[in-house]
């Protein structure tokens, strides 16, 4: 296609937006709607991805020991937990490092709860702090610590915790919220698609005599459809682009104000430069795919040439 005839469907495509006047703004407000529904959607779903992984990075393992275990068999059950393939990294946790992290949680505030402990005197055991490779193998891993801590005469592990049951429940609850994401996504940009069809159809309906008479004078099946193409594709990529400026600005006033804190899991809202080129680049072009796929379809039914 030479680029003056590109030129002139895009003048067409712009002309066509203006002249059809109301018509176009309905079409745009409603596609407006749609993508502004979506456009938050994909945020919540960048947004449910990210909260996914934070718990996931945050999921460990805390190993127990008995209070009395000699230092060689700690050793040697440190060695055989940090050689389980799925075992990612092992913090080795003394209990005076126990206990001054313990002093560090409780704060100043309830130093008094403390008092009186110390090194000689520490209530708190030798602890492992188990990270994975996959989160969701963390329960596989503590099951296998059990059965390590089963092959020694007397077990030195007198408990292993990872949240059991809280951390099945996130995990079910995060893929649920992701595979629900991308289901609406899918079903408002099919909406979309159905919204720039019937815009489309109404242009061809308002311009038939002009398309007619086009068609008497020579011009070919592709000039008269290319405007139709360009003319679906601009309302997508202006729609797209306000939208996109909106949900973000929208999304701007409010993530400085979230953050959930769930028991050892903490979550935040991602900063707005790491959702803008991702979500502004999506919009975009997923509004340039449902004008430009809308037209397609509008055209193929309705335009006979």
């Amino acid at each position: 296609m030479k680029f003056s005839t590109l030129t002139r469907h895009i003048r067409e495509g712009f002309k066509s937006i203006l002249r059809n006047g109301w018509m176009s703004f309905a079409s745009i407000t409603s596609i407006f709607i749609s993508l502004l529904i979506l456009g938050v959607f994909i945020l919540l779903a960048l947004n449910m991805n990210a909260m996914a992984s934070q718990i996931e990075s945050q999921v460990q393992i805390r190993v127990f020991l008995e209070t009395d275990v000699a230092d060689d068999v700690v050793a040697d059950l440190q060695k055989q937990v940090g050689n389980i393939p799925e075992v990612s990294k092992l913090i080795y946790v003394s209990k005076e490092e126990g206990l001054a992290q313990l002093r560090d949680r409780m704060g100043e505030d309830n130093s008094d709860w403390l008092e009186g402990y110390n090194n000689e005197n520490n209530p708190l055991p030798i602890t492992f702090t188990v990270e994975v490779f996959e989160p969701k193998l963390v329960k596989s891993v503590a099951d296998q610590i059990h059965s390590i801590a089963g092959t020694y005469e007397t077990s030195p592990v007198a408990d292993v915790k990872y949240g059991q049951g809280i951390v099945e429940t996130l995990f079910k609850v995060t893929d649920a919220i992701r595979n629900a994401g991308y289901i609406v996504v899918a079903a408002l940009s099919i909406t979309a698609v159905l919204l720039i069809s019937n815009t489309i159809r109404m242009t061809i309906v308002a311009r038939q005599r002009e398309i007619s008479i086009m068609k008497m004078v020579g011009a070919t099946n592709s000039f008269i459809r290319w405007p139709f193409f360009v003319e679906g594709a601009l309302i997508g990529v202006i729609t797209s682009v306000l939208t996109t400026a909106i949900v973000l600005i929208g999304y701007d006033q409010i993530i400085n104000a979230f953050q959930y804190e769930l028991s050892f899991l903490t979550m935040q809202l991602l900063p707005v430069k790491e959702v803008m080129a991702l979500t502004s680049l999506t919009m975009i072009i997923l509004g340039s795919f449902i004008g430009i796929w809308g037209s397609v379809m509008s055209v193929r039914k309705y335009l006979k040439v």
